[in-house]
Parts: structure tokens; C-alpha cells; sequence
């Protein structure tokens, strides 16, 4: 809905925007390119080559004058703020950035369903062996599998190892039966003691579902990075090289956290107990997350999901529009990284 707004937008101001003169010396400053000045003190290979990455662009921006509104500027000495091929080009921009956040968006739920299926037969296990009668048992916290994976060694010495130890273990670890059987007895002893029975498996595929829902749109806020974004590609900034490397910090930092928090819990429980009645409980709380709010992660998960997204469709768009020698398109030691790490 966002998406269509902002196109119609667009479309409602493009008057406006033509009509809009500016000085020619306003456009010589933050572009992606060499100007005409520095382009004419490069050598003649050199020259060369930027004469042909900006050829497409010069041919479009020529194709785009001789308007009546366009011409309205002329005769002040001055050019419209954007073109009409500008803004046709800016709308087929838009549109690759919403096809390439939905791809990364449904590649990234099926990948999450797919591991989430994986846990189905410990849920049927847990199922057909939970009954309500007969002795409760006596479990030795210590000796409990989820305790020796979670909080005994370099996990619970200082809080430095502890949160290098969740950093690491984002690139080995996985979710195990223990992790899941605890989790899952947490979660039903905070949100729903009297079902012991209840589908753990099921909720989280239906909360998968929703959070879908929630990261496959554009928020305003994404709109507002496109903008900043678009606004800092400098020549000999670099600025998406360096950019692209934000979503894998992100990345790296949302593993490390959820990581931490399960073994927050682990030592919780090893601090408090040395034996208690039944199965080992969690009591899993919003405090072990940033500032008290779960929903930071999945903003960042929708954030790395839009960046990268991003960096997909802006490649595309450059190679499409003005072709890969286009020193838009910048050089290639610093496409290809951002590619792979996108």
C-alpha cells in the first residue's frame, strides 16, 4: 500500500518537480560520477571509460529535455530539479526494490519453515509420551543436557566469555531436542499451565506466519534509508561497498543475542537450583532482550532483509539502465563483495 502511495506520489508532483528550477551549479555537487571538470583531467583511457558508463545517462537526460517545461527553465538559465526520464526511471527503481524484498522475503520463510518442520517429530515425541499420572521425577539441574550445553564452561565464568561464547556458537550450534523440549516447557508454564498438552510446534509455525506478514512490507522507515542511501553515493565515497556490510553486523549481532538469551537462562536456572521436581523450567522473560523489547529483533531481521534487498535490486538497476562499465556502477573489487555479502 506504502509502495503504490509513494508512486502515486510521484506521479501527482512530476509537474511539480519539472517545474521546479534549479541552478546548474547545484547539480555538480554529491554525484555519483566524476563531474565534467574532473572528467576532462583524466587521461584518454580513463576518460574513455566514464565517457562510456555515463553515455546512457547523457542520451536519457537529452531524450527528457525539450518540454515546454523544461524549456520554461531554459530560458532562466537554469534545469528542472528531476526530469520526466528521472522520475520514470525512479518508478522502475521502486518497483525492482519491492520485487526483490518480497523474493528475499518468502526465500527467507520458506528456509524458516523448512527448519521449523525439522522439530515436528520431537513435538509428536512429546506428545505421545506426556500423561498427567504416575511419580513426578527429581532432575539434578547440573546434569541436565540443556544446563551442560548452555552454562557450564566458557559460558558462565565472565560476562565477556559469555558473550563470546554465543558469538561462536551461532556458526555451529543449532537448535537441539533439549533446547526445544526446554523452550517449549517454558513457554507453557508462563503462557498456558493448565494445556500441558498444548502444540508448541503449531504456535510457532502460526507466529512465523505473522511475522512474515510483518517484514515483507516497506515500512516508512525503510523509504527513509532509500533516501539517505541514494543521497551518499559519492563519487570515490564507496558508499554501498561499506554499506553492505551492515546487515551481516546486524546479522551477527541478532544470532549473538538469541544465543545469549538461551544461555541467560540456562545460568538462571543453574543459579537457583540444584534440583528440582519434574522437568527443568525456563522462565523465559522480555528482560533478556534489548531495552525489554523482543520486537527490536525482529526489526532488525526486517532491516537485513530490506538491505540486502536493497543492494540486489540497485545492481540490477544500474547493470539494466546504464550497463556494468557505468561508473555507477563502481569498480568491480568492490562489486563483487558486496554482491556475495548481500
Amino acid at each position: 500500500m506504502l509502495l503504490g502511495f509513494i508512486s502515486l506520489l510521484l506521479t501527482v508532483f512530476q509537474g511539480v518537480m519539472q517545474r521546479t528550477c534549479i541552478p546548474p551549479g547545484w547539480t555538480i555537487y554529491m554525484l555519483p560520477c566524476r563531474s565534467a571538470k574532473e572528467q576532462a583531467e583524466l587521461s584518454p583511457t580513463e576518460a574513455h571509460g566514464h565517457a562510456a558508463g555515463i553515455l546512457g545517462l547523457t542520451r536519457r537526460r537529452l531524450l527528457a529535455e525539450g518540454g515546454p517545461r523544461t524549456q520554461r527553465c531554459q530560458k532562466k538559465g537554469e534545469v528542472p530539479l528531476l526530469s520526466v526520464e528521472a522520475l520514470h526511471q525512479l518508478h522502475i527503481f521502486i518497483f525492482i526494490l519491492a520485487i526483490a524484498h518480497v523474493i528475499f522475503c518468502v526465500l527467507t520463510m520458506l528456509l524458516g519453515s523448512v527448519r521449523i518442520r525439522q522439530w515436528k517429530h520431537w513435538e509428536d515425541e512429546i506428545q505421545k509420551g506426556a500423561t498427567d499420572n504416575g511419580p513426578r521425577k527429581v532432575t539434578y539441574v547440573h546434569q541436565s543436557e540443556f544446563i551442560r550445553e548452555h552454562s557450564k564452561g566458557i559460558g558462565r565464568d565472565t560476562t565477556m566469555l559469555s558473550w563470546l561464547h554465543s558469538f561462536l556458537k551461532q556458526f555451529y550450534g543449532s537448535v537441539t531436542k533439549s533446547d526445544y523440549t526446554t523452550m517449549r516447557l517454558g513457554f507453557i508454564t508462563t503462557h498456558c499451565r493448565s494445556n500441558p498438552k498444548f502444540d508448541f510446534h503449531r504456535y510457532m509455525m502460526r507466529a512465523l506466519e505473522a511475522d512474515f506478514k510483518k517484514v515483507v512490507g516497506i515500512s516508512w522507515y525503510l523509504w527513509i534509508f532509500v533516501v539517505v542511501f541514494m543521497l551518499l553515493n559519492i563519487n570515490g565515497w564507496h558508499t554501498y561497498f561499506w554499506i553492505s556490510f551492515i546487515p551481516l553486523l546486524l546479522l551477527l549481532a541478532v544470532g549473538t543475542k538469541l544465543e545469549h538469551v538461551i544461555t541467560q537462562l540456562a545460568q538462571e536456572v543453574a543459579e537457583k537450583h540444584s534440583a528440582v521436581e519434574g522437568d527443568l523450567v525456563v522462565n523465559p522473560s522480555d528482560d533478556h532482550f534489548w531495552f525489554g523489547r523482543p520486537k527490536i529483533v525482529l526489526y532488525l531481521i526486517h532491516f537485513i532483509l530490506f538491505q540486502n534487498a536493497f543492494e540486489i535490486a540497485f545492481f540490477f538497476w544500474i547493470l539494466t539502465t546504464y550497463g556494468f562499465n557505468s561508473c555507477i556502477m563502481d569498480h568491480v573489487p568492490f562489486i563483487v563483495p558486496r554482491l556475495v555479502v548481500g
